[in-house]
């Protein structure tokens, strides 16, 4: 499309009261340079220490890059890398016949602008200086490249007034560009009018603890992160067999990020993408030979707690038509219009059965309709918006799992109860004091608490209630 093609849509949407943020990468670019004596994609990592940028092709060649100082965040400045003249310290990079300008702005086609070290083993230094499999790997510690990059997406917001960004590979680029990039983002966002504008960044992580997720918006400043710890918490206990206490830990670790308990409600959670698949993948993954109505109220029971739980929820698009794919990548990239790729066409559609080979836009779906009520419920009550999260309850094993969410505007408590056994389950769980009598917004609730501070709940298999007490919205 053309400039004024993608005008029209971030106009489109916003008289819709929606907003529109960018995908955006500055870690890479396409695999455009070449390393002279090393096929294509397929070049072993060289180390700093091996190669260090002050000679070439290793520690017995000749010296080049004189007074260079290096990387590091103390000579990060327009000084320190004038010196840096020659790029074949390490491999010697070239850019192929023919694609001399093919990336745009003309900057981006130059080496000394890349590490050129080569693929990265995603351990050690090469998870930041090491090509992303194969692709070009930018040296965003060059000033450079983040004067470069701060021009290439504020243009975005000033010409046409997008709303947010979410950073591709945020956690393989050094801490000190975001620190520099972020506020400059905000402070164009600001000059532009834009009020809220939203930045996370994703840092790949596949365990249910924080610290990993934590450390980014710590160390490099990053307003939130996308919450991969939930999205492994939620398959560990919803798709496979763990305990529901794997939550209970996820949750705890929210007082690590940069501002606390608070901003772990913004991080954005998901229970699919488009990188390591479709929840329905996971569960059927988890458990061989599962039927297709089980599979679905797991889907369901996910989407639940995606919805109720703290955090903003991302909804990968095709979960509310029942796609499921085979794995991760382009297997969970189906399409959503009627589709001709046998592959995905042979796949079969969860909860209202056919396949994508007819169009997946069914507003009747089972899991459409079961969103759309949780979106709905959620719309309707501050507190899973914005509300504290208590935990009331968790178990070893897959059962109960519990929280109250606590209405910031008034006194009103809503206790989420979610089932991940196969039995029913029937417990007391604390609540507040105050809240007395309670009202079902989900599912089967008891009128009264037991007690000040407890309250009675029975779950369904596979399933789960909200409760509301006290007033507010």
């Amino acid at each position: 499309g053309t400039n004024d093609d993608f005008r029209a849509l971030t106009d489109a949407v916003h008289a819709r009261g929606m907003k529109l943020y960018l995908d955006i990468v500055v870690n890479h670019t396409a695999d455009v340079i070449a390393y002279r004596k090393c096929p294509m994609s397929s070049c072993p990592y060289r180390s700093h220490a091996e190669f260090p940028y002050q000679r070439r092709g290793g520690l017995g060649g000749e010296p080049i890059n004189s007074g260079f100082l290096g990387d590091d965040a103390p000579h990060q400045t327009a000084e320190n890398f004038a010196r840096l003249t020659r790029p074949d310290y390490a491999y010697t990079p070239y850019v192929p016949p023919g694609a001399e300008h093919l990336k745009v702005p003309d900057w981006l086609n130059d080496p000394i602008y890349y590490h050129n070290r080569g693929n990265s083993t995603f351990s050690g230094e090469s998870s930041t200086f090491g090509d992303f499999f194969g692709l070009d790997d930018l040296m965003t510690e060059n000033p450079r490249v983040l004067e470069g990059f701060i021009d290439i997406y504020g243009a975005w917001i000033d010409e046409y007034g997008i709303d947010g960004c979410r950073i591709d590979t945020a956690k393989h680029v050094n801490p000190e560009f975001w620190q520099a990039f972020v506020p400059a983002m905000l402070a164009r966002a600001k000059a532009r009018g834009i009020p809220n504008f939203h930045i996370f960044g994703e840092a790949h992580s596949e365990s249910p603890d924080a610290g990993p997720l934590a450390i980014h918006t710590r160390v490099d400043r990053l307003p939130a992160v996308l919450d991969f710890g939930f999205a492994a918490a939620v398959r560990a206990t919803v798709a496979s067999s763990q305990g529901t206490e794997v939550l209970t830990r996820l949750f705890e670790g929210d007082a690590l990020y940069e501002g606390g308990t608070g901003a772990a409600r913004q991080l954005p959670t998901f229970i699919s993408n488009h990188d390591d698949g479709r929840f329905a993948y996971f569960v059927r993954a988890a458990r061989p030979g599962i039927s297709d109505e089980e599979v679905l109220r797991r889907v369901l029971l996910a989407h639940a707690m995606l919805l109720t739980l703290r955090g903003v929820p991302v909804v990968y698009y095709g979960d509310e038509q029942g796609l499921s794919g085979r794995g991760g990548d382009q297997d969970a990239r189906q399409d959503m219009f009627a589709s001709r790729v046998a592959s995905y066409n042979s796949e079969r559609r969860l909860g209202a059965g056919g396949t994508t080979a007819h169009s997946s836009f069914n507003p009747e779906h089972p899991l459409y309709r079961a969103i759309a009520a949780l979106a709905a419920l959620r719309r309707r009550e501050s507190a899973l918006r914005r509300g504290a999260q208590r935990v009331r309850a968790d178990a070893a094993a897959p059962g109960l799992f519990a929280v109250s969410r606590l209405d910031p505007e008034g006194a009103r408590e809503l206790l989420i109860a979610f089932n991940t056994s196969t039995t029913p389950v029937s417990a007391q769980v604390s609540v507040e004091a105050a809240s007395g009598r309670f009202a079902s917004l989900v599912g089967a609730c008891e009128p009264a608490a037991s007690a000040p501070g407890s309250y009675h709940v029975s779950v369904p298999p596979l399933d789960y209630i909200v409760c509301a007490s006290g007033t507010g919205r």
